[in-house]
């Protein structure tokens, strides 16, 4: 009976400590306009998880690496490394409405987060995408983003949400600077900031 104690308690504690750096979503960092047929995209952006409830903010660094498919599907992959915790996704996109300025995409995923402690999670994403240029070499974004996690080593699940708006600017033709707001949605989710660069592989 004791042992049985003991064990709630640890996995309690381990959970109480877990859950802040479980609950990144990952980023989004891009329009909803998709990357060009067989033209590859590699991206690299310093994230910071602002904490709640006496938590401390936590910094990281986020990525991305994607392949366009057709003139409308890529599919992206996101890396992230924090303190103490690991995070990797994919997700394919579809743009489903390209207008004379505005552009309209989904997209479906998979993504998994490992943390030293244990109760890794891992979960399923949705993700809306809007983007609109006001002016040449600058979009404005947003995007409204949910993951659905289920943690292993615990019987419990999380919903986050975010609605993410940002901006994409065109250095070069080869160069985007990024920048997004995550604004957290439910009480699983934390605001987070994100800002960083792409570089596109072109044929």
């Amino acid at each position: 009976m004791l042992r049985k104690y003991v064990t709630f308690i640890l996995v309690t504690a381990i959970f109480t400590l877990a859950t802040p750096a479980r609950l990144y979503q990952g980023i989004v960092m891009n329009s909803a306009e998709t990357i060009e047929p067989w033209n590859f995209k590699l991206g690299v952006a310093p994230t910071l998880i602002f904490g709640k409830d006496g938590a401390d903010n936590v910094l990281g660094i986020s990525g991305k690496a994607g392949l366009g498919l057709t003139h409308r599907v890529d599919v992206e992959f996101t890396g992230a490394i924090f303190d103490n915790y690991s995070y990797f996704g994919i997700d394919a996109e579809y743009w489903a409405f390209k207008g004379p300025n505005v552009n309209i995409s989904g997209a479906v995923g998979w993504h998994m987060t490992n943390f030293e402690l244990g109760a890794d999670s891992s979960g399923i994403d949705a993700t809306l995408l809007a983007s609109t240029r006001p002016v040449n070499n600058l979009e404005i974004t947003g995007a409204v983003k949910f993951s659905f996690d289920h943690f292993g080593d615990i019987d419990r699940t999380a919903t986050l949400g975010h609605f993410v708006p940002g901006l994409e600017y065109k250095i070069s033709p080869r160069v985007d600077a990024l920048a997004e707001f995550g604004i957290a949605l439910t009480d699983d989710s934390w605001n987070y900031l994100s800002f960083g660069l792409a570089y596109y592989f072109r044929q």
